[in-house]
């Protein structure tokens, strides 16, 4: 294709294939989609199904083995070495496990991205992570250490390092994974708050069906290889399709052993 998106958060795969091992562990198999400016997806599906493999080529992380990978404009396949790391500036992201700094305040986590890109001094910097965390509802308590913050409070502050720069596009590895309750209605709290608040192309890999229902502006459902199912959280409940089906079985099954 000659012709880039227009958009500058856009997203956008055409054929794109992946295979491992040699072509033996084949994970990606002509995925297409368009994930549209300055809308949250969710990217939901089975275990081992590419859903992270997606989102390394999204972060250049990997290169297709056929097909293109479109992000704000540049085929990342043709983006390497100094130009890759100046395009990932675009990118905020979280982490799974929030990947805050131990021996880092609040503060110095949320700033060390300013102080290692930028050339800002120190009130600009000041000013830039009490806006951040204050988006987040954190407007005391900066002096503190990662181990004295509940879970909820450390994705509160690995949220407002992963926007301090002012990205274009917004990732999410399995933010709820692992959480209990609480947390997890904080998290998805949180990234409602971004949503509203800094109207961002977000994307989020996970597995959590309610959270993707309540907050998605559009569900894309991935398995053997390709989306089966692309469209809206009321359209993904109505779907007919077999994987999604089971896969919504599955979830409501396990909500009743928890109950």
């Amino acid at each position: 294709m000659s012709n880039s998106p227009s958009q500058s958060g856009s997203i956008r795969f055409v054929d794109v294939h992946k295979a491992f091992r040699g072509g033996r562990d084949v994970v990606l198999k002509g995925l297409t989609a368009e994930f549209p400016a300055g809308k949250l997806t969710y990217i939901l599906g089975p275990s081992g199904v590419g859903k992270s493999v997606t989102l390394k080529h999204i972060l250049g992380l990997l290169k297709p083995d056929s097909g293109e990978v479109w992000v704000a404009g540049k085929n990342m396949s043709e983006v390497h070495g100094r130009e890759l790391a100046e395009h990932r500036k675009i990118f905020g992201m979280l982490f799974q496990n929030s990947a805050l700094f131990d021996d880092m305040t609040i503060f110095e986590n949320v700033a060390f991205p300013l102080r290692e890109h930028t050339n800002l001094d120190e009130k600009s910097i000041t000013d830039k992570v009490t806006k951040s965390l204050s988006i987040l509802g954190m407007k005391t308590g900066y002096d503190k250490f990662p181990n004295e913050l509940s879970g909820g409070m450390k994705k509160r502050v690995a949220l407002a390092r992963a926007i301090i720069r002012e990205p274009q596009i917004l990732l999410y590895d399995e933010p709820t994974t692992g959480l209990d309750p609480v947390t997890r209605v904080t998290v998805d709290e949180l990234i409602e708050t971004l949503k509203r608040e800094l109207q961002l192309t977000s994307l989020v890999i996970s597995h959590d069906i309610p959270s993707a229902l309540r907050l998605a502006d559009q569900i894309a459902f991935l398995k053997d290889g390709k989306f089966l199912f692309w469209g809206t959280p009321e359209e993904f409940k109505r779907s007919e399709i077999e994987g999604i089906k089971n896969f919504l079985e599955a979830d409501r099954m396990s909500f009743q052993v928890l109950q």
